[in-house]
């Protein structure tokens, strides 16, 4: 029996529909969408509302509204939330990591652990990962990366990646760390299986991260709080300090500030900040 014909393609937003998926999508993941962000959620979501066979974003809005289609509102969330990052992005943040793990070699045993918060297709965590291999090679270590995007979360654990991406790992820690694709892997590279097994990827959402357990000496999240407002980043810093050591490192992007955001960390450097005051009890695991 043939498929019936899809409607057309839904290429206008009211205001009324637009101000629906403001609140749902601050709802689910915090971001708040400007009235100039109209014209992008229509590119970003068309073709689903389309494939779906609704008629209108209102009718989609609807079909996510009946609280029996988490399949769904996850595909929403993974269409509407932006994933841009690549190897080795702003590098005097790795200089820095690599000073934090020298100075952990010389005084602990203990797993030295970073926490990559919006890994997005894993570039950052892996590269994270190649850091910490570097400095402290057999001595414990672990990355953990977290994103609210199921899709971006299968790329990073997949660590594989166009070649194009690779532009910013120093070539020796190419050589080391990855693995050039072959015949129709041509013009692709995979991260070893070494420094993937090293590097756990979870499914979290930072505005109740209850994936994530036990405590962090370094958490990496860059150029997400840009999308927040300053309550949302009030509430989703609060939520990170419960996991980061005291004396422990926070790091945003150099776009971003934690001014007025919270009393319990300190800057130390642009865009980098210390945890000062006794951290609340984390879960097991620590």
């Amino acid at each position: 029996m043939p498929h019936a014909p899809l409607p057309p393609l839904v290429t206008r937003l009211t205001r009324k529909e637009f101000a629906s998926f403001q609140g749902l999508i601050f709802k689910m993941t915090g971001i708040s969408l400007s009235e100039a962000k109209q014209d992008l959620l229509v590119g970003r979501l068309a073709r689903r509302v389309q494939a779906l066979g609704c008629h209108s974003f209102s009718a989609y809005f609807d079909y996510l509204s009946k609280g029996k289609n988490a399949a769904e509102l996850q595909a929403m969330v993974n269409l509407v939330t932006t994933n841009e990052t690549y190897f080795f992005r702003e590098p005097k943040h790795f200089d820095f990591l690599q000073q934090q793990a020298e100075q952990h070699r010389c005084e602990g045993k203990r797993a030295f652990r970073v926490w990559s918060a919006a890994a997005s297709s894993g570039e950052e965590a892996y590269t994270v990962a190649m850091v910490l291999a570097e400095t402290l090679g057999k001595r414990p270590w672990e990355v953990l990366g977290t994103d609210i995007s199921t899709k971006v979360l299968a790329t990073a654990q997949g660590g594989h990646y166009p070649m194009t991406r690779t532009e910013g790992i120093p070539l020796p820690l190419l050589k080391k760390y990855c693995r050039k694709g072959i015949r129709q892997q041509d013009g692709t590279l995979l991260v070893s299986k070494e420094l993937r097994q090293r590097v756990q990827f979870l499914h979290c959402n930072l505005l109740a991260p209850t994936a994530v357990t036990g405590l962090f000496d370094v958490i990496f999240i860059r150029n997400l709080l840009i999308y927040f407002n300053l309550e949302t980043k009030k509430r989703v810093i609060a939520n990170l300090l419960p996991f980061l050591r005291e004396g422990g490192h926070l790091i945003v992007g150099h776009s971003e500030s934690l001014k007025g955001v919270s009393q319990a960390l300190v800057q130390e450097l642009p865009s980098i900040y210390r945890r000062q005051t006794p951290v609340p009890p984390a879960r097991a695991g620590a």
